[in-house]
């Protein structure tokens, strides 16, 4: 049995069903919305009109898991798991039909939901989150049926920045406030300065250290402007990306295990702490960081999809493990391409490391070659081992992507000095002789050595 039936949970079920034949193996799974299998982090580009059609982002649709013996219920939601009597509790979202069906293996993967702070006027039509389809065509049929050209983003992370970009380019003046410093809080502050920059770049109006206490509504209870502690902005549609939360009341109710950052907790074969068949996986459990070496809240599609396979697999009857992450991220806004592996500054002394930092600015390609453009690199190493800590990239086009080689060398537990010898691909279309990324690790060996390690 399987709650959620997006990435993780059908990852889990497709994967098991591939292991063991229907006659095996009896598969059912519960999805509250419409659909399962789908990209949320392709709602931005939906809405920004990259993506014409929101079936483009269905991997697979609930027909077609049907097709191949899943028995996807949904528009039907989970409201209780009986752990001891082996049975959950659903009910039927359009007529209210409440049923017990047992288990003998159950995967939770109830996900995350976005971050909804009990301020007035946050449940008011014209406010909007973005984490489901549904949540998607609910706010582009706002946006068509409003005649209004103000909006307001709250919150500048990953989804907070691209949906402001996707607004813009629906021609809406785009307010982005933003709690802290500088937008994208998984970057430094100083690269955080970059994506402001590019942000005003855009048009859009960029205000920091704005604290939102109140959504105004106007006399038909419809969300007008967004008040701050300080200020007040005109809004026809606000749209919320303050981060998510894991969705784990449904599992915590059941006495199942959850962390410090809410949530649950599994061993490496994704099985829940102190069950033996009961597995969780996906925006709901949190993960092992390999660089900190603690428990964090990473939602991802990468992992969820990962974590989804190895529940399967063992599910099914074989064995798989997820080991953990090194917290790899990427985002682009316009053509500003926006990335991060390993800890930030802030989370590298939380851990207790005391680390050098390197930053250097470099070119995508050969600085000769046509199209070269800018990008800044920032590395932390450890101090007294040059072990990489983490790396954080801002740039145009090719910037991006040039995080995965930092990403394998942490997962590797690389030094630096032992970077600056890895032998990347180099043409001048592609890259300067010295790649940025080496370049930094060059820079980042010179100061872990000016540091007095040997």
């Amino acid at each position: 049995m399987v709650i959620g039936g997006d990435a993780a949970g059908m990852s889990a079920a497709s994967q098991a069903r591939r292991l063991k034949d229907p006659d095996e193996l009896e598969i059912v799974a519960f999805e509250r919305g419409h659909h399962a299998s789908y990209s949320a982090c392709g709602i931005p580009y939906w809405v920004a009109g990259d993506v014409g059609d929101p079936e483009q982002l269905v991997a697979r649709t609930p027909e077609e898991h049907r097709a191949r013996h899943i028995d996807l219920r949904t528009r039907t939601e989970v409201t209780e798991i009986d752990v001891a009597g082996g049975r959950v509790r659903s009910r039927r979202l359009p007529d209210g039909q409440e049923v017990w069906t047992g288990f003998d293996k159950l995967v939770v993967a109830t996900g995350a939901r976005p971050v909804r702070p009990p301020l007035p006027g946050i449940d008011a039509p014209g406010v909007h989150g973005v984490q489901t389809l549904d949540d998607g065509q609910a706010l582009l049929d706002t946006l068509r049926g409003t005649k209004g050209r103000q909006a307001v983003v709250v919150g500048a992370g990953y989804i907070g920045v691209e949906m402001a970009e996707a607004l813009l380019r629906r021609d809406y003046e785009v307010t982005l406030l933003n709690r802290a410093p500088e937008p994208m809080t998984t970057l430094d502050p100083d690269m955080g300065r970059l994506v402001h920059e590019a942000v005003t770049g855009l048009g859009i109006r960029m205000v920091n250290e704005a604290e939102v206490t109140e959504i105004r509504t106007d006399e038909q209870g419809r969300a007008r402007a967004v008040v701050t502690s300080d200020a007040e902005y005109p809004a026809d549609v606000v749209v919320l990306g303050i981060g998510v939360r894991p969705e784990s009341e449904l599992a915590e109710a059941a006495g199942l295990p959850v962390g410090d950052f809410g949530g649950i907790l599994t061993d490496q074969a994704m099985r829940v702490r102190g069950q033996s068949a009961i597995w969780a996986g996906g925006d709901c459990v949190e993960v092992l960081d390999l660089v900190a070496g603690r428990q964090r809240h990473i939602p991802l599609g990468t992992h969820a999809n990962k974590q989804g396979q190895v529940i399967g697999t063992n599910v099914g009857g074989g064995y798989a493990t997820f080991p953990g992450v090194v917290g790899t991220a990427v985002s682009k806004v316009c053509d500003l391409e926006i990335a991060r592996t390993g800890l930030l500054e802030a989370e590298a002394r939380e851990a207790g490391f005391q680390f050098v930092t390197a930053t250097v600015e470099a070119t995508s390609r050969a600085g000769y070659f046509p199209g070269a453009a800018p990008m800044t690199v920032k590395m932390l190493a450890e101090r007294r081992t040059g072990r990489l800590l983490g790396t954080q990239i801002v740039g145009r086009e090719g910037a991006g992507k040039r995080v995965d080689v930092a990403a394998v060398a942490l997962t590797a537990g690389m030094t630096v000095e032992q970077m600056t010898a890895l032998d990347l691909g180099y043409a001048p279309p592609f890259s300067p002789v010295w790649d940025p990324v080496l370049v930094a690790a060059r820079k980042a060996t010179q100061a872990v050595r000016a540091h007095g390690a040997g």
